[in-house]
């Protein structure tokens, strides 16, 4: 009887033993995923400067133009992707860019801010927005802004957040493209970049240039005439790219340029690169 004891009390010591392994290795498990969760990059697009809005199917008005949801021609669907494929997590700001909805923010972007042709009450970039944003990114954050042709962005408040970082967007158009099917008069090789690693023949028409000032603004791409119409730029602890163009919707990374152009490619590039600016300041 004594042995049968012994042996009762070391069966529930070996059961006893195995909830113990089995509960550490789900808490384990779920500690390597919160940190994964936590250590996610987390890629804010601006909603409010650029808020676009027209008359879907349905006959309900809805979102769109460079929103990360949109699949359509005018969209970052793809874009979304190839964040979230490298680890990243998106967000949306549909408000003022103030320290507190920034907080959570490691990379922001501002796309196209409206002008009054493409919003009746558009919600221009203003002095209390440039200070926000500037002290965001001096305290490490990652600023993304993306212009357009004057005609479709507007350049006069933009430009009061560009100065902060010694930037300016050009009133005038780079890589002008007539007809819609020549897109070798958009084309351009990014040569030995920075940030374009893999992609070797690019597509941008119709873009601003940039005009810098600052030792610490390197330009990273040009236009056919010389000019800058990509840039980045050291601001404290933070980083800022800026590049005359959207250029990265939908329309230009989903295969309808011609098999020779990597807008592709230089999607996946830039978004590492930018990724990689986040982690270098953890």
């Amino acid at each position: 009887m004594p042995a049968k004891g012994i042996q009762f009390i070391n069966r529930a010591q070996a059961l006893t033993s195995i909830q113990m392994i089995n509960r550490y290795f789900i808490c384990s498990l779920l500690i390597l995923l919160y940190a994964s969760v936590a250590s996610a990059q987390t890629v804010t697009l601006d909603y409010y400067f650029n808020h676009e809005v027209h008359k879907a199917a349905s006959g309900k008005m809805e979102r769109f133009h460079y929103i990360w949801e949109e699949k359509g021609q005018t969209g970052f669907y793809i874009w979304g992707n190839i964040f979230t494929k490298n680890g990243a997590r998106l967000d949306t700001l549909d408000k003022a860019p103030t320290a507190q909805n920034l907080a959570k923010s490691d990379i922001y972007i501002i796309v196209d801010p409206d002008n009054k042709k493409e919003s009746p009450t558009p919600n221009f970039i203003e002095k209390k927005d440039v200070e926000q944003i500037a002290a965001w990114v001096k305290k490490g954050g990652v600023l993304v802004l993306m212009a357009n042709d004057s005609a479709n962005v507007e350049l006069k408040h933009f430009n009061d957040l560009a100065q902060q970082f010694g930037l300016h967007f050009n009133n005038d158009i780079q890589n002008h493209v007539i007809d819609a099917n020549n897109f070798e008069a958009g084309a351009i090789a990014p040569g030995d970049n920075p940030i374009i690693k893999t992609a070797k023949k690019l597509f941008l028409k119709d873009v601003c240039g940039i005009s810098y000032q600052g030792k610490n603004v390197i330009p990273v791409l040009k236009a056919k005439t010389g000019t800058a119409i990509a840039v980045i730029t050291k601001y404290g602890k933070g980083t800022v790219f800026a590049i005359g163009d959207p250029w990265l919707y939908n329309e230009y990374v989903n295969g309808r340029l011609p098999t020779d152009f990597d807008n592709d490619k230089a999607a996946n590039d830039l978004t590492i690169w930018l990724l990689q600016q986040v982690r270098s300041k953890k």
